[in-house]
C-alpha cells in the first residue's frame, strides 16, 4: 500500500507538469473525465477498478500489463466505447480496447469469450485485447521481456496500415502514454485506472519530418495531404462546417482518410487532447466526409435554396478522435476545434451560429449520430466566438446543464419536459418541449446576480406550427417577486435571441421561468435564455 501512494504521487507529479505543456503529455485533458470514463468502464464489467482487469489479462496472455493500458488509453480513453460506423469500409469499434471487425472476432476466439461479451463487457475486451496483442507477439517472435521491442505487435494491433501513421501511433500515442504515465482517480480517492510514468523506447522506425510542414489553410495544423477529394462547383459559397467523430483513434482517422482505398477524407482532423491537428484537404477542394444532400427540414428551415445539392458541395468538414458514445470530450480538443473553426469561418465568411456550424448526424441523421449527445455545443460555439473576437455578451444559460456554468446559472425542469432535438435551429445540444395545459410546473431558469443591477433577459427556441403562439415567461426576482409575464408566439422568431424585457433584480438567484399554462393544444418550447 505504500509503494502505490508513493507511485501515485510520481504520477500526480507528472499530471502537474503535464497541465503546463499539452504537447508533452497524453495527460492535457480533463482528469475527472477520464476518471468519469474509467468508472464506467469497470462498471461494465465486473465490480471494483479497470487496473485489476488489466493485470488479469496481462498474466494470462503475458502481454506487459502497462503496454496493453497504454493502448487502451491511446484508443478510447479508457472509456466502454458502443461504436458507430463513421467511414464506410471501417467496422466499428468497442470497448475500451476498441476492437472492430476481424480483430474484435479473433480476439474474442484467442481469449474464449464470445464477439457479444468483447462488445459490452470490459472484462472480455481487455482479455479479447490482450490475447490479440500476444498473438502478434508470437507471430514476430518478439523478447516480452522488452517492452520497447513489442512496438511492432503493437502496430499489428492497431489495424493502421500507414508505415507514417503506425510510427506517430506508437511514439506519439502510445510509448508518450508509458512515458508520462497516467492516473485516473475517483472522487474518493480510489484509483480506477494507472499507468506509473517509465523510460522506455519503442524499437520502431520514427515519424517522418516531412509531415510536420504546416497545412496550407491552417498555419498550426500539419500537412498529411489526403488524395480523397475533387474540385467544388464553379461558384460554390462555402457556407457550413460540419462537426465530426473518427469513431477510432487519431493517426488511425487521419490514416484511414489519407488511403486513397477508403474513399473519403476530411479536411481536418483534430487529436485527442487538441496538441495536434491534421489537415488534408485545401478548404478550397471538395472533401468526401459527410453522405448526405442537404434537407433544411432538419436545419431548421434555414437555406432551403441548397435542397438536395451534396453537402460536400459547400462545407469544410473537421473529424475529431473520439466517439459518439464518449462521455465528455477534453477541453484541450474542445479548445482546438475552436481556434479551427474561428479561422475557417473568418476566412470563409461562414455565419458562427448553429445553422451553419453543425453536426454530422443532424444532417445525416439516417445513419449517423456523431459528434454524439455530449459535444458542448453551446460552449464551442462561444469559444468560436470568443476567439474570433464576437464574444456574445451576457450570461447564457442553455437547457442542457452540462453547457452550464452551474455557479452562475442553471435549469430545472420536470420529468414531463422532454428533451429533443427534433427541430433544428436549437441553442446548444437540443431543447425542452412540453404540452400546454393548465397545471403548475414550468421550466425554470436559474441566474445568479453578486450585486443588484438592471438586466435584459432575451429568450432563444425553436419555432414550429405546434408551438404555443402565447408560451408564457415569467419573471422572479430573488425575492420571490413576480416582476412580468411575457407572452411570445414560438411558432415565429426560431434560432435566434429574442427579447423579452429589461428589469431590475437584486443580488442572488433571479429565476425566468417558462409556463405551460396557457392555451391547450400545443407546445412550449424551452431552450435557451440570455442574461445581459
Amino acid at each position: 500500500m505504500y509503494t502505490l501512494r508513493n507511485a501515485l504521487a510520481t504520477a500526480a507529479a507528472a499530471l502537474s507538469l503535464a497541465a503546463c505543456d499539452p504537447q508533452q503529455s497524453p495527460e492535457s485533458q480533463n482528469p475527472s473525465a477520464i476518471a468519469d470514463a474509467a468508472k464506467d468502464a469497470a462498471g461494465r464489467g465486473t465490480e471494483g477498478q479497470l487496473d485489476p482487469l488489466f493485470d488479469e489479462a496481462a498474466r494470462d496472455f503475458n502481454v506487459p500489463a502497462d503496454l496493453l493500458k497504454a493502448i487502451s488509453f491511446t484508443e478510447t480513453r479508457w472509456q466502454m466505447v458502443s461504436g458507430e460506423e463513421e467511414f464506410d469500409g471501417m467496422p466499428a469499434a468497442f470497448g475500451v480496447m476498441a476492437l472492430r471487425g476481424e480483430r474484435l472476432e479473433r480476439g474474442a476466439a484467442l481469449a474464449g469469450v464470445s464477439v457479444a461479451q468483447a462488445k459490452s463487457d470490459a472484462r472480455a475486451n481487455i482479455r479479447a485485447g490482450a490475447a490479440l496483442l500476444s498473438a502478434h507477439a508470437d507471430e514476430l517472435k518478439l523478447d516480452r521481456a522488452d517492452v520497447g521491442a513489442w512496438a511492432p505487435a503493437v502496430a499489428g494491433f492497431s489495424g493502421i496500415t500507414l508505415a507514417e501513421a503506425q510510427a506517430e501511433y506508437i511514439h506519439k500515442e502510445v510509448y508518450a502514454t508509458l512515458r508520462n504515465g497516467v492516473v485516473a482517480e475517483g472522487l474518493d480517492g480510489q484509483v480506477l485506472a494507472s499507468i506509473m510514468p517509465a523510460q522506455v523506447e519503442a524499437k520502431f522506425e520514427l515519424p517522418a519530418a516531412r509531415a510536420m510542414a504546416s497545412g496550407p489553410d491552417y498555419a498550426a495544423s500539419i500537412w498529411r495531404p489526403s488524395p480523397n477529394y475533387n474540385a467544388r462547383p464553379t461558384g460554390t459559397d462555402i457556407s457550413m462546417i460540419i462537426i465530426h467523430t473518427c469513431e477510432g483513434s487519431y493517426s488511425s482517422c487521419w490514416s484511414w482518410l489519407a488511403n486513397s482505398a477508403s474513399g473519403v477524407s476530411a479536411h481536418y482532423v483534430v487529436n485527442e487532447t487538441g496538441s495536434e491537428i491534421s489537415q488534408l484537404v485545401g478548404e478550397a477542394n471538395r472533401g468526401w466526409h459527410i453522405g448526405a444532400s442537404y434537407d433544411c427540414s432538419l436545419n431548421g428551415s434555414k437555406d432551403c435554396g441548397l435542397n438536395g445539392v451534396s453537402v460536400n458541395n459547400f462545407s469544410v468538414g473537421i473529424e475529431h478522435a473520439g466517439f459518439a458514445s464518449q462521455t465528455s470530450f477534453p477541453t484541450g480538443q474542445i479548445d482546438a476545434s475552436a481556434r479551427l473553426s474561428c479561422d475557417i469561418s473568418r476566412d470563409r465568411g461562414i455565419l458562427r451560429d448553429s445553422y451553419h456550424i453543425v453536426a454530422h448526424g443532424r444532417l445525416q441523421p439516417a445513419t449517423r449520430t456523431d459528434p454524439g449527445p455530449n459535444w458542448p455545443w453551446s460552449t464551442y460555439i462561444s469559444k468560436i466566438n470568443s476567439f474570433c473576437g464576437t464574444t456574445t455578451t451576457g450570461l447564457v444559460i442553455d437547457s442542457n446543464n452540462a453547457n452550464n456554468n452551474t455557479a452562475a446559472g442553471y435549469v430545472e425542469v420536470s420529468a414531463n419536459w422532454t428533451s429533443s432535438t427534433n427541430v433544428g435551429g436549437y441553442y446548444g445540444s437540443g431543447y425542452y418541449a412540453a404540452p400546454t395545459e393548465a397545471v403548475s410546473d414550468p421550466a425554470t431558469f436559474y441566474f445568479y446576480l453578486s450585486a443588484p443591477a438592471t438586466k435584459t433577459i432575451d429568450a432563444w427556441w425553436t419555432s414550429a406550427t405546434d408551438r404555443s403562439t402565447t408560451a408564457p415567461f415569467i419573471i422572479w426576482n430573488a425575492a420571490g417577486t413576480k416582476l412580468a409575464t411575457v407572452n411570445v408566439n414560438q411558432q415565429t422568431g426560431g434560432g435566434t435571441w429574442n427579447t423579452l424585457g429589461a428589469w431590475s433584480f437584486p443580488a442572488g438567484w433571479n429565476k425566468v421561468q417558462l409556463s405551460r399554462w396557457t392555451g391547450a393544444g400545443s407546445y412550449v418550447i424551452a431552450d435557451a435564455i440570455r442574461v445581459r
